[in-house]
């Protein structure tokens, strides 16, 4: 049942992709981030969605009945388009030529559709609806892993779908990390009441449901993102009081073996875990250090620990995007990847600053903020789990370009027609306007 009702729904959408760009964009980051196929039981599971809605997306490049307009000048973009072209370079001067040639491949899927959504996601209705395809693709299993954990009171783990990036428990809880940001804008601008109180019920429980997965990455994730939130918000003894209270009610729903592995983040020196991280840190600094170009996509093996690690016999992979990085690209390889980030930080930052002038660009204001959120809960937890390459982040990146490229076409024409109201002071906020989504 589950396979036809796949089945069905995805042939429903595969012929308004093949005519409009964004829906092809839409159905692809459905198909890559949540992986639906992934929950059948028959022929849907090994079926080749995700190469139907890739080619469903080029097919719309010659049909599409929008402009595409690629936003060459925005500099994530360009560190974004260098690190694709580095990773190429890398895989070429790599150990091991042919597995990194595979990983390649694997990376290089994600990104060329990456690139096709910078082209095409240009409205705020495309925008939007691509947050929340994202939000409700990961939402979905902070759902489902919400109620088991209250369920089962945190005794045992929450895990990602089988195959993919997130299949872990540690990558599928800092993707929930992510997403609460996200599903917390979708509520900020929702104008219908059940909706707004759906999507605090979905946030709570995608909460819950990432510190089910007992992973130090994501609970150290969700405190810095707290402490964001908490820092930005203008009544600061009402949201900590709040923040406190609802922190206080999921701890409590925490088994004692939670309460036991979220310790050892302080004494990480008697946790073999912690070290077997550390040991694998080091070798890809001394990898890194010994070859300009790094190892290329495969490092974890033994041949190279038994060369670059203090504990040769400790094989772990690099437990962190900024170690994985380095060890595979090198240097240049990480100020690449690290300058996506950065740049992307900074676009936020303009355009909440920019979007505060008028009543219709505040969503704009309001989406750019909770993805500085998200943004901080992956740096702080991709810093202890290796999710380098995985979707999510290279889609929020989609979000932020859209959206200031949204903002500068607006306000091109309202310096062309003179109707820019300036009485509006800075720093002021109007009132906001409904979500065409």
């Amino acid at each position: 049942m589950r396979d036809v009702l796949l089945l069905l729904v995805f042939t429903a959408i595969l012929p308004f992709a093949m005519r409009r760009t964004w829906v092809a964009v839409l159905l692809w980051t459905w198909v890559s981030v949540m992986n639906p196929h992934k929950l059948a039981w028959g022929f849907a599971l090994h079926a080749p969605f995700a190469a139907a809605a890739a080619g469903a997306a080029f097919i719309s490049l010659a049909f599409n009945q929008d402009r595409l307009r690629m936003p060459w000048r925005q500099p994530e973009v360009i560190a974004l388009l260098l690190f694709i072209v580095w990773m190429c370079i890398t895989t070429a001067f790599a150990y091991y030529p042919g597995e990194a040639s595979t990983q390649l491949v694997k990376v290089l899927k994600i990104q060329v559709m990456t690139v096709v959504a910078l082209a095409a996601i240009r409205e705020r209705k495309h925008i939007e609806l691509f947050v929340w395809v994202n939000a409700i693709s990961i939402g979905f299993f902070g759902f489902k892993g919400g109620i088991f954990t209250i369920l089962g009171g945190g005794g045992q783990r929450v895990w990602g779908p089988p195959g993919g990036f997130i299949e872990g428990n540690n990558e599928i809880g800092l993707a929930m990390v992510m997403t609460v940001p996200l599903l917390n804008y979708l509520r900020m601008v929702s104008t219908n009441r059940w909706v707004r109180y759906g999507l605090l019920a979905l946030m709570l429980l995608t909460a819950v449901a990432a510190l089910g997965t007992q992973s130090r990455g994501a609970f150290l994730a969700i405190a810095a993102m707290a402490v964001v939130l908490w820092v930005r918000s203008r009544r600061k003894l009402l949201g900590g009081v709040f923040m406190v209270s609802v922190a206080a009610a999921m701890l409590a729903l925490m088994s004692e073996n939670w309460e036991a592995r979220m310790r050892t983040i302080q004494n990480y020196e008697q946790d073999s875990s912690a070290m077997g991280r550390i040991n694998a840190w080091t070798m890809a600094f001394n990898l890194a250090n010994s070859r300009f170009t790094g190892g290329g996509f495969v490092v974890d093996t033994a041949e190279l620990f038994a060369r670059f690690a203090p504990v040769p016999q400790d094989l772990h992979a690099a437990h962190s995007i900024f170690f994985q990085i380095l060890g595979e690209h090198g240097y240049v390889g990480l100020a690449l990847f690290v300058s996506i980030g950065a740049f992307g930080f900074l676009t936020a930052s303009r355009i909440r600053k920019e979007a505060l002038l008028r009543p219709e660009t505040l969503w704009a204001h309001d989406l750019a903020g909770m993805i500085q959120v998200s943004m901080v809960g992956y740096a702080v937890g991709g810093a202890f789990l290796s999710l380098a390459y995985f979707d999510l982040p290279y889609n929020i990146m989609v979000m932020l370009v859209a959206c200031r490229f949204w903002l500068l076409e607006r306000r091109w024409e309202t310096e062309k027609t003179g109707a820019f109201n300036s009485a509006l002071p800075v720093g002021r906020l109007a009132p906001r306007q409904p979500s065409p989504a």
